[in-house]
């Protein structure tokens, strides 16, 4: 049976116009977006799959191409459909983040460099650079690496602060192995940007470490 022969409250479009898209599980809401199946599985059906497949709704909206379309049915034209979705949903959360005191809401700091960051496969050096509001100024990547770092430079990060005018930064950048614990090395490069930033009158507040399901503050640490 097709979806076209369900009861209507049961049809993912008919209930997300109905209820609101909040009321749909997530094997419904990839329905709408797959919007047909293949021969003999209806598109729950196949999102149900791939939601197993893939472990989870997050693994699965950051698979590669490659795994993309390794899914019957599903190629290069939906991919990019994909891509373009995520993309504006970043956008959006980024355009309400930016009118934030970012000290004033943690949590939303968080999830917005998260959303940028924790899952690449390579290692990113970030900031958010703020005005003395600490309301975001700009998000920047500044450095991007392989999968075991990237260099930093102390002198660019200064330039781009002062490029953009900033007051104070948060510094950030993700562990591609997803452990979001503090290195060393990660402890010594706060410690020369603090001291290269304060040479010119900007703020360190803090550096956060991105991971796949967590992200540590040096700051609430002590480590700075």
């Amino acid at each position: 049976m097709g979806i076209r022969d369900w009861p209507a409250s049961e049809r993912p479009r008919e209930k997300l116009l109905a209820r609101g898209a909040g009321a749909l599980s997530d094997a419904e809401l990839l329905a709408i977006f797959l919007r047909t199946g293949v021969a003999g599985t209806s598109a729950v059906d196949l999102a149900r799959q791939m939601l197993v497949e893939y472990g989870s709704l997050d693994a699965l909206l950051a698979a590669d191409l490659k795994r993309f379309s390794a899914t019957r049915g599903l190629g290069t034209a939906k991919f990019a459909q994909l891509q373009a979705v995520l993309e504006m949903a970043r956008r959006h959360a980024g355009e309400a983040f930016m009118s934030r005191d970012v000290l004033s809401d943690p949590q939303a700091t968080r999830a917005y460099l998260s959303m940028h960051m924790a899952r690449s496969e390579h290692e990113i050096f970030a900031c958010l650079f703020l005005d003395n509001r600490n309301r975001v100024i700009v998000f920047e990547e500044l450095f991007r690496g392989t999968i075991d770092g990237a260099a930093v430079y102390p002198r660019e990060v200064v330039k781009a602060a002062l490029r953009h005018n900033a007051a104070a930064v948060i510094l950030a950048h993700n562990h591609p192995s997803g452990v979001a614990e503090p290195s060393g090395a990660d402890r010594d490069i706060t410690k020369r940007l603090i001291a290269a930033l304060d040479l010119v009158d900007i703020r360190v507040l803090d550096h956060l470490v991105i991971g796949r399901e967590s992200i540590t503050s040096l700051a609430e640490r002590g480590m700075m």
